[in-house]
């Protein structure tokens, strides 16, 4: 089967069962949330008794390793499948957003460029492409390492957040987002700075850091193990192609990276049918599974196929990884 190249490419699916899958309720969200928020407040506190001690590092490093996979929060609520309460989903999508330093509006529009113009380059480029072309490989592989994103601390979520709060509107955002919500978009920002110094000055009359350790290091610390499976969505994909099989990958995960990751591993199905809730993306993989290519089994069975076209991408923007995908012999 051809793809129309003015239109993505979309598998064959009963829609009757597309329907199914499409339906939402609010108890996979409230289970995810709830197991979510009870690790983190176990092994927070867990740093906090074992302050001062080896053990601690051990105890904040787990806690901010599943404190960074609030990005997959926002996701799912950004699409607005997590509840099936609209009221509950937005709530939480706020709590997310603001646990992870990100502006919802500017936020929202960016996602859903994203979805529409899927690595794409040409005239609205896609700015949620975790990484560049050419690769820059040393910044790639310092991700990897916890507390290095202060290498690039101009390029992270707290300067954007300082930036839009002074009214400097990002190359992305005004790409994204439609002129009329720029100015709710810096009073947020402006809200979020408040709220920041808020939390600095009460670690101030406290005399703890606590406050300040506990919400601003994590994403520094924690973002590593997110960054390895996060990243794995588009790297060193195919630029400008309407069909998300050569886009997006799908990888086999372990049930606990699963669970934090809300299924996103199914990135290929969820590119192509958002709004199916992510708790459902594996049952969509079995309806469409003919014309999709066969998943990445873990992480180690990826970076082995992948990494090698990823290096080269840093000399050679052709070398990107290719995908043999299921073609209709009809």
């Amino acid at each position: 089967m051809q793809v129309d190249s003015s239109s993505w490419f979309i598998p064959k699916i009963n829609k009757k069962k597309l329907k199914t899958l499409s339906k939402r309720s609010d108890w996979p969200g409230l289970i995810h949330f709830t197991i979510y928020f009870s690790s983190l407040f176990i092994f927070g506190y867990l740093s906090y008794i074992f302050w001062g001690g080896i053990l601690f590092f051990l105890f904040f490093f787990i806690y901010s390793s599943i404190y960074a996979f609030v990005v997959a929060n926002w996701h799912e609520t950004v699409h607005r499948t997590a509840f099936k309460t609209r009221w509950i989903n937005e709530i939480f999508y706020h709590i997310s957003c603001f646990q992870s330093y990100s502006e919802p509006i500017s936020l929202r529009w960016s996602h859903s460029f994203h979805h529409s113009n899927t690595l794409k380059t040409q005239d609205q480029y896609d700015h949620e492409i975790e990484v560049s072309r050419p690769t820059d490989l040393l910044k790639f592989f310092l991700k990897f390492i916890p507390l290095t994103d202060f290498f690039y601390i101009h390029q992270s979520p707290f300067v954007n957040i300082i930036k839009l709060s002074l009214g400097f509107v990002s190359p992305s955002m005004k790409v994204a987002a439609p002129k009329k919500e720029w100015q709710k978009i810096i009073r947020n920002a402006r809200i979020y700075f408040f709220l920041w110094l808020i939390i600095i000055i009460f670690s101030y009359l406290i005399n703890s850091w606590w406050p300040i350790i506990f919400y601003f290091l994590p994403t520094f610390i924690g973002r590593p193990i997110h960054f390895a499976v996060n990243v794995t969505q588009h790297l060193a994909a195919k630029f400008d192609s309407k069909d998300h099989r050569l886009s997006t990958h799908t990888i086999i995960l372990n049930p606990i990276l699963s669970f934090y990751y809300w299924h996103m591993e199914y990135h290929t199905e969820h590119h192509m049918f958002p709004m199916v809730p992510s708790y459902n993306l594996k049952k969509l993989r079995k309806e469409i599974e003919d014309d999709l290519p066969p998943p990445f089994y873990g992480l180690f069975d990826f970076y082995k196929k992948v990494l090698p076209s990823l290096i080269k991408l840093a000399f050679d923007l052709n070398e990107y990884y290719k995908v043999n995908i299921p073609y209709d012999k009809k």
